[in-house]
């Protein structure tokens, strides 16, 4: 069985369309009819998402951390309780392509990073989109890391010790503790994930507060730094 895990915060609005995309990767014939478990962590959700995953049907496992590390690791075990040998993680206010499991299954690694690409700029300015395309290197080997579009089998997943508990970074912490566990990490242009460049984050530093740094360092607003935790461990605010 494979398992598709989705951590939301407040999501109602967008956890529709990343809900549909994934079904939709779940019935890839490339999985020649492999069962396809999705899983959503609702961390502290007082909105109607829980509401639009049982119009789903989807998996829903109850979170009240307000940390993304947690929801991840809660969701993650329970993929893991209902039989996954292999999960993707991607956030809910993102959409996969329909090959997304089944790309990442047959990559036969460990774990897989995978790109992403925003296709609502809102009022960035065209200066920001173009320095993000600079920056995400669409291509095999490159180094990001995004908790959007990755995934891992379950064998590497246990070795490493899973998710921590932290408020950003843990998608670059549990790769980091893969690769020093000895597994393979498949870094590809494809799939790609479509994600959302919304200003108001969900999880502070993490891609929403990445795109307004960048566009701080662009223009004159003013900057801020930082570091993010939730129990142990600590991720500059300027990572990526």
């Amino acid at each position: 069985m494979i398992a598709a895990i989705v951590p939301a915060h407040n999501e109602e609005r967008l956890i529709g369309p990343c809900l549909q995309a994934l079904q939709s990767a779940a019935r890839h014939p490339g999985l020649a009819g492999e069962a396809v478990a999705i899983v959503v962590a609702l961390d502290r959700c007082s909105d109607a998402t829980a509401a639009v995953c049982r119009r789903f049907g989807v998996h829903v496992v109850r979170v009240e951390a307000g940390c993304v590390g947690v929801a991840r690791a809660v969701a993650s075990e329970h993929a893991l309780s209902l039989g996954a040998r292999w999960i993707g993680c991607t956030d809910a206010d993102s959409r996969v392509p329909a090959d997304w499991l089944w790309r990442q299954v047959a990559c036969e690694a460990g774990a897989f990073c995978g790109v992403v690409s925003v296709d609502d700029w809102l009022d960035y300015a065209p200066s920001v989109r173009q320095q993000f395309l600079l920056g995400e290197r669409a291509q095999d080997g490159h180094p990001h890391v995004h908790g959007a579009n990755m995934g891992f089998s379950a064998a590497a997943y246990r070795d490493s010790g899973g998710f921590l508990p932290l408020a950003t970074g843990e998608d670059v912490a549990l790769i980091d503790a893969i690769q020093r566990s000895g597994a393979r990490v498949a870094r590809l242009a494809a799939p790609q994930v479509v994600t959302s460049a919304r200003r108001h984050a969900r999880a502070s530093h993490g891609f929403s507060d990445f795109l307004k740094r960048l566009e701080r360092s662009i223009g004159d607003a003013p900057a801020s730094s930082g570091l993010a935790v939730c129990a142990t461990g600590t991720k500059p605010a300027g990572a990526c």
